[in-house]
């Protein structure tokens, strides 16, 4: 079992490398989920998850979540071939935790994060932005 801190690590980047992960078939999980960030203006990025959240309808979907942990699930999921038989293992294998998850054991591993010189927003700044109420 891998562990992942999420803090102040890129989401994309992140989740490309939980993806590798899973498809070699290890078990993953990330604490600090809320604390991964996303590159790019505030605004365009709270615009863009608020525009895939209106699609659809509420009975059928797509479904779009709220919650930190969720947002960044999705993520890793949208990195793997989930409508194949393999990526649906591979997905199930991840777990995700809103702050550190009080894990023992495990091979523990922070993301290695370059120092950030750009906008950026936390995943719990745009979860907040959705509606999420944590």
């Amino acid at each position: 079992m891998i562990v992942i801190n999420a803090k102040n690590a890129v989401l994309g980047r992140m989740a490309s490398e939980v993806a590798r992960q899973l498809k070699n078939g290890e078990e993953v999980v990330i604490i600090n989920a809320e604390q991964a960030i996303i590159t790019g203006n505030k605004k365009q990025i709270v615009g863009k998850y608020l525009k895939r959240r209106r699609i659809g309808s509420p009975q059928h979907g797509p479904f779009f979540p709220k919650k930190p942990d969720m947002i960044v699930r999705r993520t890793v999921r949208g990195m793997l071939e989930y409508k194949k038989p393999s990526g649906r293992a591979a997905f199930k294998r991840l777990r995700v935790h809103i702050g550190p998850a009080g894990l023992e054991g495990g091979e523990a591993r922070s993301v290695a994060i370059k120092e950030i010189k750009t906008d950026y927003i936390k995943v719990a700044e745009l979860a907040k932005a959705l509606g999420w109420h944590g």
